[in-house]
């Protein structure tokens, strides 16, 4: 890890538990080696910060290509690893970009809803995310964030200091995944996410330690 992307995690870290009280889980089902694809749901404009902040490697991000406009903004993200995707269109140098990026052993952070959620729950997965998994024969690790949208919705310009919590799932492995239509993978990992959900009320430790990989 750069020395660079390391200060800035730290600096992310502090100000993520001070200031959303964020609690991270089952960080030990992302593998420490090798293209890892994970995907998570997408509540607010943090969520790349939040899903990464914990792991002890660089997070690479596909980010909206309008993100890229400001040239300031663009090189900042840039150096963080991020690059563009166009969600209007089918756009082949992402996901050509996204291969190299898996089979080069590097994590990859996908937001499969394509935008952020418009009332905090987990929309529908494209397939697109799916798709390049099965052609990159990556681990996939399923990651849900709770409590991001109550601080940030699309609504608010700014964030307010509410508990945010992030989970990660049990990897899948590219021979568990070999027999997934890209659609059908789409459907299972919308699953998988949704699953990590925190129970209401009292919690189910063993509903959510299953979820989250843990014997």
């Amino acid at each position: 890890m750069r020395l660079y992307y390391r200060f800035g995690r730290y600096c992310c870290r502090w100000f993520c538990v001070l200031f959303f009280r964020v609690r991270v889980h089952g960080q030990h089902n992302v593998p420490r080696e090798g293209g890892v694809l994970l995907v998570c749901n997408h509540q607010s404009f943090f969520d790349p910060v939040l899903v990464t902040m914990a792991l002890g490697r660089e997070g690479n991000y596909m980010a909206r290509d309008t993100l890229f406009a400001n040239p300031l903004f663009g090189r900042l993200i840039v150096s963080l690893n991020a690059f563009p995707i166009r969600r209007s269109s089918a756009d082949i140098q992402a996901v050509k970009e996204t291969l190299r990026r898996l089979k080069q052993g590097k994590v990859v952070v996908t937001f499969p809803e394509g935008t952020r959620t418009q009332d905090g729950s987990v929309g529908k997965f494209l397939p697109g995310a799916a798709a390049v998994a099965l052609k990159a024969g990556a681990t996939i690790v399923p990651a849900l964030i709770e409590g991001a949208y109550r601080s940030w919705p699309r609504q608010r310009k700014l964030p307010a200091p509410t508990p945010v919590s992030v989970r990660y799932g049990r990897p899948l492995t590219p021979k568990e995944l070999q027999d997934y239509t890209p659609s059908e993978l789409a459907e299972l990992l919308h699953q998988r996410v949704v699953g990590l959900t925190a129970p209401a009320g009292r919690p189910n430790r063993r509903r959510q330690a299953q979820a989250e990989g843990q014997p």
